[in-house]
């Protein structure tokens, strides 16, 4: 089973003023998908807050981190801004697969990179966009992990 830890960016959920739905659906997508999610937190809208909290996660550990939320056009949304600030390579396959799951995908703004060997994949603030955008590489995660871990690991065969 691979680790997973999830970060929720939002001001409202931050506060209080709103429950972290979009949290909850990673946590039991990932968790349906053979994940053990080993940590969730939420922090607050801002490219500074976004990549301490990013650099915390990731401190000694090995696995994939899910980002909900700050991936859109308002001026508060800088989590790909916070994102770019700590990974060390991009990934943009996923990024590019993941807006092609829904039609509303060109108004997220999410990245996804490599920060050692934890892989980092931003999702949009819904619930609904989040878990479509993740369900869109979930199969693939795994592979890309364990690459992460060991460069030799053999390419999947198609069935």
């Amino acid at each position: 089973m691979q680790e997973a830890k999830i970060l929720t960016v939002s001001d409202g959920v931050a506060s209080g003023a709103r429950q972290d739905l979009s949290g909850l659906a990673i946590e039991e997508l990932l968790i349906n998908n053979d994940f053990v999610v080993i940590e969730r937190r939420v922090c607050e809208d801002g490219r500074d807050v976004v990549a301490s909290n990013l650099l915390e996660l990731a401190k000694d550990f090995h696995g994939l981190i899910v980002t909900t939320g700050g991936t859109g056009f308002s001026k508060r949304d800088q989590t790909p801004e916070g994102t770019a600030l700590v990974i060390e390579r991009e990934a943009p396959g996923f990024s590019e697969y993941m807006r092609a799951a829904n039609p509303l995908g060109m108004l997220s703004r999410g990245k996804s990179g490599i920060y050692r060997s934890s892989l980092i994949l931003n999702t949009p603030g819904s619930p609904k966009g989040a878990t479509e955008n993740l369900q869109a590489v979930i199969d693939h995660l795994g592979h890309a992990l364990a690459l992460l871990e060991d460069p030799a690991n053999p390419h999947p065969t198609k069935p």
